[in-house]
């Protein structure tokens, strides 16, 4: 392999696992975020301290999940350094300021408060710390925003002039609204919530098969993520289908490809434009990446829909089979979501910075050997932190609630008392 393949390798690996923590994240942290909430204000005791066990388990699974995600996350910008100097010095000065944004905003203000939340149990009044787990959501969003912003350049560059072989930032406003980004970010939301949606409709689906005595909390979970995945896997599609014209409109090969119409036109004339090049990307990956996508995605807004009225009918827990289709649905959102990143990574190749700056001329200079060494040393560590991640998420998932650990009280020494918490 070349320098250039192993240094697309090495961050198509490292950012496709990265981004498997980061869909679970953003999918899990509104929904534990709605749990919090019903529990917070409700005044029936018995179903107060349901739904607070409810949030307490949800919750410990997207804490680790955040917790090793942000592990993956550390080293996603030092690539730029490392394997692609060249996109650095181009469009450093353009999208450096939202790349600098979301780590303000995901590594300290996101931080911030889901530690807060975190020791906040029995400690903060109720209504603080429900503010919290918000705050916990709309900053992750916003960290999403900020990326998408930064990859929306990529795909779809605005709002610049390039001086001496650089990009400079000249519209602020117009690299904020980016159509590239938003469309994206809305899609990504929706995809992620499916995702949340299933995770919990899944688990929940299992503990009923291994007949939980836990009924009313995970009948409780197993409502809430069936309606959040079919209602959020409905519009993923309709929002999917709203990118076709901004792509047509900003990356016409990409649409060439994805219709196989065209494709030998528009490469004769970007060869005019551009000079001579290979400017159609991997074909054959990026339809099939389409395909499971667009497959999986309706298959999972198929499933959730049938199981939600199998649910309403009081059905889904007498069939069996119903359920366990639920559990083998959990993986289906990741590999929809892995495929639509594909779709949008691939097929923009050969350009980094679609029209300006080409793969081959933004890779660093560093030999075949060291990229070797490198992308080998950063999968299999990314690789091992996936593996922990869900080990730890499948065995606390199958402990259930009682042996949740989020929010526990220490025991005393004997003969004090545990002080009343603040509400």
């Amino acid at each position: 392999m070349s320098a250039a393949d192993l240094a697309r390798l090495q961050f198509a690996a490292t950012t496709g696992i990265h981004w498997l923590f980061v869909i679970l994240t953003m999918g899990l942290v509104p929904l534990v975020a709605i749990m919090h909430t019903r529990a917070a204000f409700t005044r029936d005791p018995a179903k107060r301290a349901v739904r607070e066990r409810m949030t307490r388990f949800w919750g410990q699974l997207y804490v680790i999940n955040y917790a090793v995600g942000i592990v993956t996350g550390l080293v996603m910008e030092f690539q730029f350094g490392l394997s692609w100097s060249g996109l650095s010095k181009f469009a450093g000065n353009v999208f450096g300021a939202p790349l600098a944004l979301e780590t303000l905003i995901a590594f300290f203000a996101e931080s911030t408060f889901l530690g807060m939340w975190i020791f906040g149990w029995g400690r903060l009044r109720r209504g603080v710390h429900v503010t919290l787990i918000w705050l916990v959501a709309l900053t992750a969003y916003a960290s999403g925003y900020w990326i998408m912003v930064a990859n929306g350049f990529m795909q779809h560059p605005v709002g610049y002039e390039v001086r001496d072989g650089a990009a400079y930032l000249t519209d602020f406003g117009a690299l904020l609204t980016n159509s590239s980004a938003l469309v994206a970010l809305f899609h990504i939301a929706l995809a992620a919530l499916t995702t949340g949606g299933v995770f919990i409709a899944g688990i929940s689906a299992w503990h009923f098969l291994k007949g939980t005595e836990e009924t009313e909390l995970f009948r409780g979970s197993l409502r809430l993520g069936l309606w959040v995945s079919t209602i959020a896997s409905f519009f993923v599609v309709i929002v999917g289908e709203m990118q076709r014209p901004v792509i047509e409109r900003t990356q016409p090969m990409k649409h060439a490809v994805l219709e196989n119409s065209g494709v030998a036109e528009l490469q004769a004339r970007l060869v005019a434009e551009h000079g001579p090049g290979d400017y159609v990307p991997w074909q054959d990956t990026v339809r099939i990446s389409m395909d499971v996508m667009t497959i999986i995605g309706n298959t999972v807004s198929t499933i959730t829909f049938i199981a939600l009225v199998l649910l309403w009918k009081d059905r889904l827990m007498r069939w069996r089979w119903a359920s366990w289709v639920l559990v083998a649905t959990i993986p289906f959102p990741f590999v929809a979501s892995a495929g639509g990143w594909v779709v949008r990574e691939v097929g923009r190749q050969p350009w980094l910075v679609y029209g300006e700056l080409t793969v081959e001329d933004a890779l660093s200079q560093v030999g075949t050997a060291a990229f070797a060494v490198s992308c080998a040393v950063f999968i299999a560590i990314f690789l091992a932190l996936a593996v922990t991640n869900w080990t730890l998420i499948t065995r606390f998932a199958r402990r259930g609630p009682e042996a949740t650990q989020l929010g526990a009280t220490e025991p005393l020494p004997d003969g004090e008392k545990q002080p009343l918490p603040a509400f």
